[in-house]
């Protein structure tokens, strides 16, 4: 599930990342800018899951894969009210809710979240129900119903339910002898009222559908050439009577139920930081109920007591048709018919880092040595790149010391083994593990014990601020004696899963300049130091807005001195009011701002006098759009700085981050080749206006379908490795 989670946090996330900054507090106080002019974040995230949603209601998009955009849409959604939405009610709840970025209460920014996700849900069972289903259908997958059965599928699985099913399923009576059971979030259930023959006594009855069963059950061949399938809670549903012997069914429908899953530690109070997160884990199970989804045929008086026992509002109700739960599409959207889904694509290898000689092994250490090289995923492979310069490191006799950051990373993380493999090579290794990465908290405590027993030093960075960015520095001892510093900063994390979804970018270079300033960090993060300067990096929660700030001020001024000037930024959010702020001054000024961002963006562009100069897209695709990119056009000279970096509170005040400056011109033209790509009218994306509407492009005028963002970059890619000269 936390593999799912990463992969899809959208995903989300395309995933969303919702860390606790509700104190993103009051907009900074000025005088000459209009107090109207931030767009609400929650707002805007919905927003953004709607783009997914449009995605899967587009016919251009391949079938399967908008299977797979529901699933996201509605995993995307369970994680938002587990977090932002159960955190806002929380803060009501106690009383130190404070105004949101609009200025408005959070009372009132829950009731229009409220009205927008109900809105949103509906219209994704509908895309699901009218839309997809029905062209499923027409490609031989059916997702079937038990009246859609004939006598002999039915008897096959009635064998079926008696065999593999009947004996994991567990009734829980509700009486005076029986307590309402906890039920657990994001669970599926079946209600069951039921009357004694007898006494006549009305009872209710809850019935867990079993998450260690396929959501999908497959149906036995028919003959047609169909693939046929029926949801695991239809099935259960039509043999509730076997489990309840006796007893006279009246009602039976399904219901899900989201918990607060945030988690809050006091650091600074916890001695032992991985026993009081263990601690927290165990409570977050048992968060309060924030939402209640049911179909659409429940009975009112079933409803009326989950309600009662649940202690949630009829705002928090979601009446939906059947079936709850679309994450379950995930299953489906696997489903192996290549003909439904994106062409394949298989990673190359960065022509930077083959050997000058076929006979040759690829051999990383010689690549840097030659030059910097930047690679581009998933177009440019992990494993070819990130994943074997640490196993090459680890494998390295003249490797004396590995460092790097773990904030997530997949289940069977061969970077893991590598660490696991030099430590018991008898190298020196650092392992800085963010045990408080959200989902993936238990995860990376399994991790971090693991690397402890094998003899890594592993730190868990510093008290109250993530550490979220991602680095990797390999000391060498070299031929003539000298320590070579190798270092790799990325902008996605450490995880060959998603590396395979996830649009990143990841910087090598044997700079000892950069080598030594990663020293540095490290030593910060791993014990005591205070690091006052940095060359080629920008550091938070310490220097990094600061630093923007002066490079935004800079444009500002080489536009007043009539010296080229223009601000590129590609980001997954946008939400500090500082930056924005300071976006809108050089706007104001007449400085040029595109801004590519996938998925919130607080900032009002287009608006008359304050940001006619900022452009604002969204391009969403095969790929989660992941990297960070920082253009300042600096008189001609550009600045580009790429890092894991968003402009949230989060990222700028309460996170370790870094952005290296890219300094290679074979690269600063790369980075601009991407972000003109983005921003190009003559590719798919959305266009934020000045109401806070997006706006989706797909077609030009004369109704022809737009290009492809991310399959024009492949082609490039596949294009640069086999020597055909950029477009």
């Amino acid at each position: 599930m936390n593999d799912i989670r990463a992969e899809y946090d959208v995903t989300a996330g395309v995933s969303g990342d919702f860390s606790d900054d509700f104190d993103e507090g009051t907009p900074p106080i000025t005088d000459d800018l209009p107090i109207e002019r931030y767009l609400d974040r929650e707002l805007s995230w919905l927003a953004f899951n709607q783009r997914v949603l449009e995605l899967a209601e587009d016919p251009e998009t391949p079938l399967l894969e908008r299977v797979n955009f529901l699933a996201i849409f509605a995993s995307n959604l369970d994680e938002f009210f587990m977090v932002r939405v159960a955190g806002l009610k929380r803060r009501i709840v106690t009383g130190i809710a404070v105004p949101t970025n609009t200025g408005r209460s959070a009372q009132q920014v829950l009731d229009d979240i409220s009205q927008m996700a109900h809105e949103l849900q509906e219209r994704h069972a509908r895309a699901f129900h009218d839309l997809v289903k029905p062209a499923l259908d027409e490609n031989d997958i059916h997702i079937e119903s038990w009246s859609d059965l004939d006598d002999a599928d039915q008897e096959r699985l009635d064998e079926l339910f008696s065999e593999q099913i009947f004996p994991v399923l567990m009734p829980l009576a509700v009486d005076p002898a029986h307590p309402f059971p906890y039920i657990s979030g994001l669970s599926l259930n079946l209600s069951v009222r039921i009357r004694h023959p007898k006494t006549k006594s009305i009872e209710f009855a809850r019935l867990k559908v079993p998450p260690i069963l396929s959501r999908f059950i497959p149906l036995p061949d028919d003959g047609t050439g169909r693939s046929r399938f029926i949801p695991i809670e239809d099935l259960i549903s039509h043999h509730v009577q076997e489990l309840f012997p006796g007893m006279e069914v009246l009602e039976h429908q399904e219901f899900r139920v989201t918990r607060n899953e945030d988690v809050e530690i006091d650091e600074d109070e916890s001695e032992n930081l991985i026993q009081a997160l263990e601690r927290e884990l165990l409570r977050r199970r048992f968060g309060p109920p924030i939402r209640l989804e049911i179909t659409d045929d429940m009975d009112p008086v079933t409803l009326e007591l989950l309600i009662g026992e649940l202690g949630i509002t009829e705002q928090e109700v979601y009446r939906l048709p059947a079936p709850l739960g679309l994450t379950g599409l995930f299953e489906i959207s696997t489903f192996d018919r290549p003909d439904l889904k994106y062409p394949p694509h298989l990673p190359v290898t960065s022509t930077q880092l083959l050997p000058s000689e076929p006979t040759e092994k690829p051999n990383i250490f010689r690549s840097l040595r030659a030059g910097d090289v930047l690679v581009h995923h998933p177009y440019e492979s992990f494993a070819t790149s990130v994943q074997a310069f640490l196993e090459q490191a680890a494998t390295d006799p003249k490797v004396l010391a590995i460092k790097q950051t773990l904030y997530r990373t997949s289940g069977d993380s061969p970077i893991i083994e590598s660490l696991i493999r030099a430590a018991e090579a008898g190298k020196s290794v650092l392992a800085l593990v963010e045990i408080k990465a959200r989902f993936d908290e238990e995860a990376n405590i399994s991790w971090a014990r693991k690397l402890e027993k094998a003899g890594v030093h592993v730190v868990y960075g510093l008290v109250g601020l993530k550490t979220h960015c991602k680095l990797a520095l390999v000391i060498r001892q070299e031929s003539d004696g000298s320590l070579g510093h190798y270092s790799h900063v990325g902008t996605g994390n450490y995880n060959p899963k998603t590396s395979r979804i996830y649009e990143d970018y990841g910087y090598f270079t044997a700079d000892n300049q950069v080598g030594k300033e990663l020293t540095r960090l490290f030593n910060e993060l791993s014990g005591y130091a205070i690091e006052k300067k940095y060359k080629r990096m920008l550091v938070a929660p310490r220097y990094l807005r600061k630093g923007l700030l002066r490079l935004i001020s800079n444009e500002i001024a080489n536009h007043e001195a009539g010296k080229p000037a223009r601000i590129r930024l590609k980001l997954n959010s946008l939400v500090d009011e500082v930056i924005i702020d300071a976006l809108y001054r050089a706007s104001m000024a007449g400085v040029g701002v595109e801004i590519w961002v996938r998925g919130i963006c607080a900032l009002l562009p287009g608006v008359e006098g304050l940001s006619d100069n900022i452009t604002v897209k969204s391009v969403l695709g095969r790929y989660l759009e992941h990297s960070r990119i920082f253009w300042f056009e600096n008189a001609g000279e550009p600045i580009v700085y790429i890092g894991s970096a968003d402009m949230m509170h989060r990222n700028l005040d309460r996170r370790i981050e870094a952005l290296i400056q890219i300094t290679d011109q074979s690269h600063i033209d790369q980075c601009d080749g991407q972000l003109s790509r983005g921003m190009s009218d003559d590719m798919q994306s959305w266009s934020l206006d000045n109401t806070g509407a997006w706006v989706r492009h797909s077609r030009g005028k004369d109704g022809t379908l737009l290009g492809d963002v991310q399959q024009d970059t492949m082609i490039e890619i596949i294009n640069k490795k086999r020597g055909v000269p950029s477009r």
